[in-house]
């Protein structure tokens, strides 16, 4: 498509769309006011009878011409001579003719201005129908867009697109929301709608509405373009602002960067550069951020250095959406809300702790973002790390993001290494094997995989925390792909009863107890204990209590994105990790990784497997065993 081509195309949207937008623009403004004089009184008359923000009147005017008289020669189209004419009007030089972006520019700020206009209430206004404590209405986003640069990428066609079509479903976006695509397609916004609504069709999780779909496509747009091509920002400066004026988004906006990493820096400072990270005064924009954040230390502080050039520090979301899993969050609750698990929280009672996080998939299409980050960068060092600090972390002083990463700062500011990297860390690579009765290929015959690689797609290590709760209770990681089933869990493993009144024989099959969360698939919690075996002799085995989340509740656990996309709309910084914890984390991957950089390459595990046999080793020199999830 030519330049011409594509500027006649936004020319005649922009007019088209600037008709509309004057109309709703004038029509919220009269809302508002209207609402606010009948509802309060003297004080909302004067509210509405204020001149609006943009309104420009001379001195002159001011003191020569009633308020109905200004009004009457703003709507007049041919205005009759009067008795004292306004010669400082008459006098100007005549404007010249608006272009649609300048005429779109104004009607998005006149359309900004009346969300401003209904939001001036008394400061002291209190709706007397709202009770904070009425948990039947839930948190609903208020007038906002939303940006996905990458759009068409996996992610973006598999969570992002669906979240987005389950949270308007369930009623917890404005009926204004607004969705824009950047990617480079040559796509019109009708393609953007139907692979959004293929997308919706096959992932969403609620059921498929034409009502709510047709409501979320009109607010729709695609911008085509590189993120170094100036052009297509400019086009997506005019769609949004086009978008504040017809649907009424009034200036907020989050901007999804579901790309690689190196195009971070890039896409945010376009941002700035194009006036999109700075919205209008008394709006909002924030900027999210998919992991992996840098691939070490250095690079983790360069990102954070240049986002906070753009984005405020309470601006930038940082994505991790095993945060936004429910048994993740449930385990602050099981912790805090409850008083049996307190008193045995430490290194009294517990052994030792086991986070697990395994797939039974190889690495996919993914092997040019893959090979040479490997599973420690991808799991270990986001996921794994924030589970170990949401399992040991102390009582935060209230349930918000500062008291939060208040406590998992202190967890992770307090791990400790082992002084033998050697012996207590292992990686590997997934061999050729068999895997849901079908044959797999390696990592290094995968398609786009150097022969040499040494990227591990499994990692173990050992952590300790030196603080009085934890010392000396040893945390075990471990991640990795090929394995022999998809399973997330926390094993806290408590110790053994120092006393066994029964002989060897009665208890020879009963295991340690333990408190496993269970993050995926099966979302839920499991007690190990001990218990007799009918019958005339004395046996104790090992049995289990369970609790799953989709037979406790009636109502289905969302997916992660939606929870988080949503606390982005509202501002909720709760489940998501700040620059501080990333680089903090980094301190902790960063010598294992340049341990293994020095030393050997990774052990190899038959597809289908637990994983190689070093990492049995590792936590049989200690006297323990992986479980078996």
């Amino acid at each position: 498509m030519s330049d011409e081509e594509t500027g006649a195309k936004a020319g005649k949207r922009a007019a088209a769309a600037t008709e509309r937008a004057a109309e709703g623009a004038a029509s919220r403004v009269r809302t508002a006011r209207s609402k606010s004089a009948g509802a309060f009184g003297a004080s909302g008359s004067a509210e509405a009878s204020r001149t609006p923000r943009n309104t420009k009147s001379t001195k002159t005017t001011k003191t020569t011409q009633s308020s109905k008289t200004t009004q009457s020669s703003k709507t007049t189209k041919s205005p009759e001579p009067t008795e004292t004419p306004d010669t400082t009007a008459a006098s100007e030089t005549p404007r010249t003719p608006e272009t649609p972006l300048a005429q779109e520019t104004r009607t998005a700020r006149e359309a900004v201005a009346a969300c401003a206009t209904a939001g001036d209430l008394p400061g002291d206004w209190d709706n007397e129908l709202r009770d904070p404590r009425d948990r039947r209405l839930p948190r609903i986003a208020g007038p906002s867009g939303l940006v996905i640069f990458g759009v068409t990428g996996d992610l973006s066609r598999r969570k992002l697109m669906p979240a987005v079509y389950d949270l308007a479903n369930r009623g917890l976006l404005p009926p204004g929301f607004s969705l824009v695509g950047f990617a480079r397609r040559d796509w019109e916004d009708q393609d953007f709608a139907q692979v959004v609504h293929d997308a919706v069709r096959e992932h969403a999780r609620t059921p498929f509405r034409e009502e709510v779909w047709q409501q979320l496509a009109e607010g729709m747009r695609f911008i085509p373009g590189d993120f170094d091509d100036d052009k297509a920002f400019k086009q997506l400066r005019a769609a949004v602002d086009e978008l504040d004026a017809a649907r009424g988004t009034c200036g907020n906006y989050a901007f999804y960067l579901s790309v690689p990493p190196r195009f971070f820096p890039k896409v945010v400072q376009q941002l700035k550069k194009h006036g999109l990270a700075d919205g209008p005064r008394g709006s909002w924009r924030r900027a999210v951020i998919e992991k992996p954040f840098g691939r070490d230390l250095a690079s983790a502080r360069e990102l954070n250095k240049i986002v906070h050039e753009v984005f405020a520090p309470d601006q930038v979301f940082r994505i991790d959406h095993y945060l936004g899993k429910e048994t993740v969050q449930n385990i602050l609750a099981l912790r805090f809300a409850n008083q049996m698990y307190e008193p045995i929280w430490n290194r009294s009672f517990v052994d030792h702790v086991q986070i697990t996080m395994a797939e039974d998939i190889g690495i996919g299409g993914r092997a040019g973002y893959y090979d040479g980050i490997g599973s420690a960068r991808d799991v270990i060092q986001n996921h794994l790390l924030q589970l170990l600090a949401l399992t040991a972390m102390e009582e935060p002083a209230a349930f918000d993001a500062e008291s939060l990463l208040t406590e998992k700062l202190k967890v992770l500011k307090a791990v400790r290494l082992p002084e033998d990297l050697g012996a207590h860390t292992v990686r590997g690579q997934y061999a050729s094997g068999w895997q849901g009765g079908e044959p797999v290929p390696g990592y290094l015959e995968e398609d786009g995989i150097d022969p040499k690689s040494k990227t591990d797609t499994f990692a173990a290590i050992k952590l300790e925390i030196d603080n009085r709760r934890w010392a000396g209770v040893p945390f075990y990681l471990r991640t990795g792909k090929r394995l022999g089933r998809r399973v997330t869990e926390i094993a806290v493993v408590l110790q053994r009863a120092p006393h066994s009144p029964f002989d060897s024989t009665a208890t020879e099959e009963l295991g340690a107890n333990a408190i496993v969360f269970r993050v995926q698939p099966d979302e839920g919690m499991t007690v190990r204990f001990g218990s007799k075996v009918p019958g005339t002799s004395m046996e104790i085995r090992d049995v289990t209590m369970d609790f799953a989340y989709g037979e406790s509740f009636t109502e289905s656990s969302p997916e992660a994105y939606e929870r988080l996309i949503l606390d982005v709309l509202l501002g909720d910084a709760n489940l998501f990790p700040r620059h501080q914890e990333v680089e903090e984390s980094w301190k902790i991957l960063d010598p294992i990784e340049g341990y293994w950089d020095a030393h050997g390459t990774p052990a190899q595990y038959a597809s289908g497997s637990w994983g190689p046999e070093e990492a049995d080793e590792m936590l049989a020199r200690d006297g323990r065993s992986w479980r078996r999830p």
